[in-house]
């Protein structure tokens, strides 16, 4: 315990700790310390790390916890960007917090108390250099920031969760060792503007207080370039042009007039600006429109390639910074049905994403990061939704990079949305206003210059009041954020007056949030394929038993079906989500009784293909329609902050399961699909070129694998909309299920798209009338027990075998149907070894395939050769009705 001493004592103690060390001493320090501050201009160093530990016991402030040397026995140390509970996790303070009901063992009275950051860092001061201290995000809650023994600001002024700070630390720094501290306070997302995560999941029980995001120190000369950024305007609708907008804010740090030049370059393209600038004066420089003849035009992945310029800006021997952009146009409209559409680069956009969760402790994982947006690819998604999770920069990167446009924006149902509720709880102060349009400029300025970003949300649930919209709209202005900015993600209340700024959002929030059958998407009723959906999904999303075992006990896997009614901890906190009651009752009357866990897990499956497949089917199909049409969806979500076993398209151990495919296959770029209300069979098309000389093959099958019809039609498919090519009638020789196949091939009789459908004779049907806001109850459900009786079938695997190509392993195996009836809903997987764990994060060509009498069909995955750790891979397949099988698939 450091014991208070004497102000004498400490004085003095500071004194000697801030006093110039000879260099050899520095360089030792250096050296053990591994953190210095930049001397050349325009360099930035970022703090690596910190020590951290709780302010209960402490019976010093920051005058003494920043002065260099602090003793630090006892001391956390904890990553650069580390809320307090990510830094008790990563000291293994507590069990693993994902599995089981380890999470309740950890004990919320920690985290009332205030919590210390800090970080002893080697300085070698040059004359008129000037360095700062920055924030690139708020502390959560709200923090004290000190240097030296010096207090450079309280929190009064640090506060919330995403407001940048920056502090001159110039005279301040010593040189050898110097200490930054900073304390933060307990969080209250309904009394904070921070990060919460409400019913997604539970909550951190710190409420994610800490330092989230970077701390840098930069070194600059008299005068400091400030958010550079590049705005491109293209020419519209022949892309033959665009002129470039420069813009930065430079700043005077001295306490004398400066004059000075200002320039940049784009390619080859140079321009320079003199100007004067008075003491500490800050002012925004903006330089001619560069023009740029037939540029490189950034697309979404869907559309086309992301390239992108690089905007280089210094100040004459003083600062320098650069910044990549992309050239593209955002755009949107009402619809004359008052729906929302998205354009990019003039081309109609139909939005297909998902709803982005953060990690639950708001922990740094880059790799896992772009393994995700991988996936996000690999789907077929173009969007990604980000409500009040709006990550870090490496988000921003890699969606730049992969052509994965971004709606990110404000969280409901806290403290931010407070204004939504005629007498909120805690009400939004003048403090609140201010660091909402300080959130509001910061977010801003990361935004800027990618390209990914497609629109902005004010408002989740809720629309914010006129003088709330103008506030950030403001605060976007200022920035130069041009991108559309919605009020809301759900409906406007026709008695909100005054009314928004921004008028109607032309986005409907009307769930469901849990478990509907696959038709229900074609009504176009409540959530169904019209207008623009903004968060809509089925609900439950049970993962395979490999990662049901990584966060649940064999006892808790086996009571998701044997005690489907009671409330489990991995599902969410809100009764109508902690229960499987829907699911199970859904699954028992469609499928047949639930024998035991395996038959339990393979119908979960089956539920979750079907569901994710029907959701994107139905809004592609109906994305160019001429009434009504389904302009955008996200699905509700993309993933986990911690494991459940609900809404995710792919599991929190990045496990790909019947939800994951269900969705891939609905999301094909390509894609022949069966339409759930009239039969007929659509040729949906996501690209901008038309498509000819296409051949449709459709045909009913019962459950034997005897063909009852079949239809061949030629097809053109139309650019970036869809077309109907036949219709599949209920076959009238049936009754219960049946099976519809779907073979599309090119112009050279190459197969480019296979979907089947197990079907029933009797519909699903939903009762609207009793809609809530979670979902539609079911009330008649669709008669396909007959796949419970399917024969067993016996699969032969050939040609396994692994490529190697770079850091990258490509396995693949042919699966063959040898039996004389239908192999159903035949999944692989990956194992790491001869009956070893599985395999991910992996890609696939396909999954959860069925095969014909005699048929066959080659699949392929790609991984991380690093991932093998040095065993053979082999693959194992199993199915509805086969045993499982594994092959060796060695590395060539």
């Amino acid at each position: 315990m450091f014991r208070r001493k004497a102000p004498w004592l400490a004085a003095a103690l500071g004194l000697a700790l801030l006093a110039p060390v000879p260099a050899a001493l520095a360089q030792q320090d250096e050296r053990a310390i591994g953190f210095s501050a930049p001397t050349a201009l325009g360099q930035t160093a970022t703090v690596p790390d910190w020590r951290m530990r709780s302010s209960a016991g402490l019976t010093v402030e920051g005058d003494h916890i920043s002065v260099p040397g602090f003793p630090e026995r006892g001391w956390l140390r904890v990553p650069a960007r580390s809320t307090v509970m990510a830094g008790l996790i990563a000291n293994r303070k507590y069990p693993d917090v994902n599995h089981s009901t380890n999470l309740q063992q950890v004990d919320a009275k920690d985290f009332q108390v205030p919590w210390w950051y800090r970080r002893d860092l080697i300085a070698a001061p040059v004359p008129g250099r000037h360095t700062f201290l920055r924030l690139n995000g708020g502390v959560i809650s709200r923090g004290e920031v000190w240097f030296n023994g010096t207090k450079l600001a309280g929190t009064d002024k640090v506060v919330g969760a995403y407001p940048m700070q920056e502090f001159d630390v110039t005279k301040l720094l010593r040189p050898g060792r110097n200490a930054l501290a900073i304390k933060a306070m307990p969080a209250d997302p309904f009394r904070d503007l921070t990060v919460s995560f409400l019913d997604w999941s539970p909550l951190a029980p710190d409420n994610n207080m800490g330092i989230w995001r970077d701390v840098n120190l930069t070194s600059t000369g008299p005068v400091s370039l400030l958010d550079p950024r590049a705005l491109p305007k293209l020419q519209l609708p022949d892309m033959r042009r665009a002129d470039v907008t420069v813009k930065a804010e430079v700043r005077n740090n001295t306490d004398r007039p400066i004059t000075t030049t200002v320039g940049g370059d784009i390619e080859r393209v140079r321009f320079e600006q003199r100007i004067t600038l008075a003491p500490k004066e800050t002012r925004t420089v903006e330089f001619e429109p560069v023009r740029i003849d037939n540029p490189r035009v950034w697309w979404p992945a869907q559309f086309g390639e992301q390239p992108r310029y690089t905007l280089n800006l210094r100040v004459a021997g003083s600062d320098s910074a650069s910044r990549q952009f992309g050239i593209r146009d955002v755009g949107s409209f009402l619809t004359p049905e008052g729906y929302r559409k998205f354009t990019v680069n003039g081309k109609d956009f139909g939005v297909r994403g998902g709803g982005w969760a953060s990690d639950l402790f708001l922990r740094t994982q880059p790799g896992r990061l772009a393994d995700q947006l991988r996936y996000v690819k690999d789907l077929g998604l173009n969007t990604i939704r980000l409500e009040g999770k709006e990550e870090d920069h490496e988000l921003l990167e890699l969606a730049d990079s992969m052509g994965i446009m971004l709606m990110p924006g404000w969280e409901c149902c806290t403290k931010w949305e407070a204004w939504a509720k005629k007498n909120p709880t805690h009400p939004w102060t003048e403090e609140d206003n201010r660091v909402a349009a300080e959130s509001a400029t910061a977010e801003a300025r990361r935004f800027v210059n990618s390209p990914s970003i497609l629109a902005f949300f004010i408002g989740s649930d809720n629309y914010a009041t006129a003088a709330i919209e103008k506030l950030y709209l403001d605060a976007f202005h200022k920035v130069d954020f041009r991108v559309p900015v919605m009020p809301s993600a759900a409906r406007r209340p026709s008695s909100q007056q005054p009314p928004p700024i921004l008028g109607e959002a032309g986005m409907k929030m009307d769930g469901p949030y849990w478990w509907i059958p696959p038709n229900y998407w074609y009504e176009k009723k409540n959530g169904g394929n019209y207008g623009f959906a903004s968060e809509v999904g089925p609900g439950p999303m049970i993962p395979e038993l490999d990662s049901l075992r990584k966060f649940l006990t064999e006892a808790e896997i086996d009571d998701l079906w044997r005690k489907p009614d009671q409330a489990h901890y991995h599902l969410a906190k809100k009764e109508v989500f902690s229960k499987l009651t829907d699911l199970t009752k859904a699954m028992t009357n469609r499928f047949g009784p639930i024998k035991d866990r395996e038959d339990f897990l393979r119908k979960a499956q089956l539920s979750n293909y079907e569901a994710n497949r029907a959701q994107f089917e139905a809004y592609g199909r109906d994305f160019s329609a001429a009434e009504k049409p389904s302009t955008g969806v996200i699905y509700w979500m993309l993933n986990n902050a911690w494991p459940t076993l609900y809404w995710h398209l792919y599991d929190y151990e990045l496990g790909t399961n019947g939800s994951y495919f269900g969705a891939k296959k609905g999301l094909r770029p390509l894609h022949a699909q069966y339409s759930y209300d009239d039969k007929s069979i659509a040729v949906v098309n996501t690209g901008l070129n038309e498509v000819p000389g296409l051949t449709v093959e459709a045909s009913a099958l019962d459950l034997a694998g005897t063909v009852l019809s079949t239809e061949t039609q030629q097809v053109t498919a139309k650019a970036n909309a869809s077309v109907r090519a036949m219709t599949v009638a209920k076959p009238a020789s049936i009754n219960g299920a049946y099976f519809v196949r779907l073979v599309m091939k090119d112009a050279r009789g190459n197969v480019v798209d296979r979907n089947v459908y197990a079907l029933s004779t009797k519909d699903d049907k939903v009762d609207h009338s009793k809609v809530t806001w979670w979902h539609s109850p079911t009330v008649e459900y669709g008669d396909m027990q007959g796949l419970q009786n399917l024969p067993a079938t016996q699969l032969s695997t050939k040609d396994a075998r692994s490529r190697v190509r770079g850091d990258k392993v490509v396995t693949e195996v042919t699966l063959r149907n040898d039996s004389k009836t239908v192999a159903f809903f035949q999944r692989a997987s990956l194992r790491k070894g001869a009956g070893g764990e599985q395999l991910t994060p992996a890609t696939w060509s396909d999954n959860y395939v069925t095969l014909w009498p005699g048929e066959q069909t080659t699949i392929h995955a790609e991984y991380r050769m690093s991932d093998l750790g040095g065993k053979t891979p082999h693959f194992q397949v199993s199915g509805w009705n086969s045993a499982a099988r594994e092959v060796a698939a060695p590395l060539r």
